[in-house]
């Protein structure tokens, strides 16, 4: 048994070890097939630094569109000719390390952005990798010295309307008579001026243009601290001022001139925004780099650089929400489309989230006072209506006790002092004349009987033995044939489909229902005539008493018709039973009572039965 078990173990341990190096196999041939991703590398050439926002915004939006592309991996080389810093043979120095740097490199592509890398780029396109193509952005074709390019290059050139953006700042502000541009002395300050100086000389309307684009800052920001009333700032580009102090164009300079105008400042590029321009016909660095990135994945995807046009970014009517507010300028005075930036939420918007919870608790709970001091008045209304049928109750109580004892006092008691004198009478008689006393005791023997029956009349009235022995429909029956025959109306009663067998308390309700509606229709209606229906329907007991009496108005009911009312709804509530009356002035009224239902048991015989009380009195 050991050598078997040990034997078994091994086949085991062998076909383990054959299906493990059976998915290894697998496993190893499908990576094998899988393609990796393609590796491409692309340099990117800023004429300034990522310092510069416009041109970190470009190379942000440039590497992230790419980066996002799972058919390759892109690696990125990013190389700053700082055109700003330099002279310009130090520039022509740095040029040509950057050329010896990166002339034996495989670049899939170069991006050159800025118009001094366009420029460079265009001068060396025939020596430096000619076979790498280059896609240019973040200038526009004036600042690039409208290049003669060839088939390696493509791209997006810039459009500046400084026109449009003075456009936009007199929609804002129409009192406009004064524009002061402020611009550097950089190159591409220059570049940036001579393009706003030939758009303006032939601006529409007769506005007083001063340039203060060659001056020293701290010169630059008095002067800007006492413009004249009606002036609007343009502001271009300030690299560098007239001393030959470099800064950083949207993150240094913009900030200092918004600070000191006195005046609200535009400007011509979205990097301006945030930074204290209030805004205008903006070009879009961003978009510049999401339209450098599509063209590069369409070469990487095979597409021939000759075949991709160049075109130009796209430019849009852009604002800071936080410097509209500032000058107090309106938002619906924007041109259509407009993009509003930097909004701060107001204090519905930031406090919303915490005040809609504490307003929908506020609000229930303000439900829930309502909804208790509701019940708290019904309460308060049904106390006092129970204690006002309670003394009715009462009354009616004493009022039947009332009638009772004058009915024995004065009906039973006095007809047994009669019978008991005729028996005096008649013993007397019996010696002296045997057939006169024999008369008379015939006549005592059917005043016994009258007695008797009367004293059986109100027995019934009191409690139903039919009802007991017999059930609800004979009990029923005798009831409106004896309340026929002592009230004169005549009474018409039909059954149908209703059980031999219904429980006690249902009932013993339904006939008391009965005897209180009939007890109405004498004592209200007028009627001649009454109508007592039972039926089932629907395993539910109904009950129905009509007249075609006087009737009453239903919205005077409560207070006219007495306690009978209440009694006949609260014996229906006792048992579950539904209760409603139908009544109009002289067309009568009908009362119907649905019991709760109960267990089919065999119907009698007859199927439907109608019993018509005479009108006759005992």
């Amino acid at each position: 048994m050991r050598v078997d078990s040990t034997r078994r173990c091994s086949r085991l341990c062998w076909f383990a070890l054959a299906v493990s190096f059976c998915l290894l196999l697998l496993s190893t041939a499908a990576l094998a097939g899988s393609t990796p991703p393609r590796r491409k590398t692309v340099l990117i050439l800023n004429e300034v630094g990522l310092a510069h926002p416009a041109s970190a915004v470009i190379t942000r939006e440039l590497m992230s569109q790419l980066e996002g592309n799972g058919d390759y991996e892109v690696e990125f080389y990013i190389e700053s000719l700082d055109s700003t810093l330099f002279g310009e043979k130090d520039q022509r120095g740095a040029e040509s390390l950057l050329v010896q740097q990166y002339q034996n490199y495989k670049l899939d592509a170069i991006v050159a952005m800025g118009p001094e890398a366009i420029k460079f780029l265009s001068r060396v396109s025939r020596s430096f990798l000619p076979d790498v193509p280059i896609v240019f952005c973040g200038s526009t074709e004036e600042q690039a010295g409208r290049p003669q390019l060839d088939g390696r290059f493509t791209g997006s050139w810039l459009r500046l309307e400084s026109g449009k953006t003075i456009d936009a700042a007199l929609r804002l502000l129409p009192k406009t008579r004064h524009v002061v541009v402020v611009g550097g002395t950089s190159e591409f300050d220059r570049g940036v001026e001579a393009m706003a100086k030939a758009t303006l000389s032939s601006y529409p309307v007769p506005l007083d243009f001063t340039y203060l684009t060659d001056i020293e800052m701290g010169s630059l920001l008095d002067r800007l601290r006492h413009l004249p009333p009606q002036t609007v700032v343009l502001y271009l580009s300030f690299f560098r001022d007239a001393a030959g102090i470099q800064f950083l164009n949207a993150t240094t300079a913009l900030p200092l001139v918004s600070e000191a105008a006195n005046a609200p400042v535009f400007g011509i590029s979205d990097v301006y925004l945030g930074h204290g321009a209030v805004g205008g016909y903006v070009v879009s660095f961003a978009e510049q780099g999401r339209i450098a990135a599509r063209i590069i994945a369409e070469i990487f995807s095979g597409r021939k650089v000759r075949d991709i046009p160049i075109v130009s970014g796209p430019n849009s009517y852009m604002f800071d929400w936080r410097q509209l507010q500032r000058w107090g300028l309106s938002k619906s005075a924007l041109p259509v489309g407009s993009v509003i930036l930097n909004r701060e939420p107001s204090l519905w918007e930031r406090a919303k989230w915490i005040l809609l919870p504490c307003v929908l608790v506020l609000l229930a709970l303000s439900l829930l006072t309502l909804y208790l001091l509701y019940e708290r008045k019904l309460l308060i209304q049904a106390r006092s209506e129970q204690m006002r049928l309670s003394g009715q109750l009462i009354k009616a109580q004493e009022d039947e006790r009332r009638r009772l004892a004058s009915e024995l006092h004065d009906d039973f008691s006095q007809r047994l002092a009669l019978l008991s004198l005729g028996l005096e009478t008649a013993a007397e008689l019996v010696t002296e004349s045997p057939e006169e006393a024999k008369q008379q005791m015939y006549q005592l023997l059917n005043s016994a009987g009258e007695l008797g029956a009367d004293i059986h009349t109100l027995s019934h009235r009191l409690h139903s033995s039919t009802l007991e022995r017999l059930g609800l429909v004979p009990g029923v029956g005798a009831f409106c044939k004896e309340f026929s025959g002592q009230q004169g109306i005549e009474v018409l009663f039909s059954h149908r489909n209703v059980p031999r067998s219904v429980p006690p308390e249902i009932a013993l309700c339904l006939f008391r229902l009965v005897q209180e509606g009939l007890r109405n229709v004498k004592k209200h209606s007028g009627a001649a005539k009454a109508k007592v229906a039972l039926e089932q329907l629907n395993g539910h007991l109904h009950l129905s008493i009509s007249d075609e009496g006087a009737g009453f108005n239903l919205k005077d009911a409560l207070d006219k018709q007495g306690i009978g009312m209440f009694s006949m709804e609260e014996r229906a509530r006792l048992i579950g039973a539904q209760f409603r009356i139908h009544s109009e002035r002289d067309k009568g009224t009908q009362i119907d009572i649905w019991a709760p239902s109960v267990k089919q048991a065999p119907a009698n015989p007859v199927d439907e039965v109608v019993t018509r009380a005479a009108v006759s009195r005992a």
